[in-house]
């Protein structure tokens, strides 16, 4: 038994030294780069510079109270569309007409997705709701051609 126990002892011992050897040869490669955050800034000028990317071929749309949203990052928005940010999460919405559609949405860290009125309609809406907190209601219309967020209606 005891040899079985030193046995198994040595061969972990390998696998892990052999595990550390292995990351620390592709770790450089794997983490390069240039070691710092990016501020909002260098996000939206690196946005800005990147080239476009194909889009993924139209999907329909799902029935009438079945709303499912885009996961973030996998599509650019449509013509006109606009990312807004709140302290819940960000919405991509745009506007057909006078009417606006929500794209995707994605909670905040800590917040999850209470409900949403996708449109299109004159108003969209969403509901982030935190772990703690006030929940954070975005309601967004149309102005001028541009997905706008309306003030919370009290």
């Amino acid at each position: 038994m005891k040899r079985y126990v030193v046995a198994w002892a040595a061969t972990a011992a390998a696998a892990t030294g052999a595990a550390v050897a292995v990351l620390g040869l592709l770790g450089g490669s794997l983490t390069a780069g240039s070691g710092r955050v990016l501020d909002r800034d260098d996000v939206r000028a690196a946005l800005a510079s990147a080239t476009a990317r194909p889009r993924p071929a139209a999907t329909p749309a799902p029935p009438t109270g079945t709303p499912a949203p885009t996961p973030a990052g996998t599509a650019a928005p449509a013509a006109g569309g606009r990312l807004l940010q709140t302290a819940g999460g960000t919405v991509i919405a745009s506007c057909e007409g006078d009417r606006v559609r929500l794209r995707s949405w994605s909670p905040a860290q800590g917040y999850s997705v209470d409900g949403v009125e996708p449109g299109p309609a004159l108003r969209a809406k969403v509901e982030f709701e935190p772990e703690e907190g006030e929940e954070v209601e975005v309601t967004i219309a149309c102005s001028g051609g541009r997905p706008v967020s309306l003030p919370k209606q009290r």
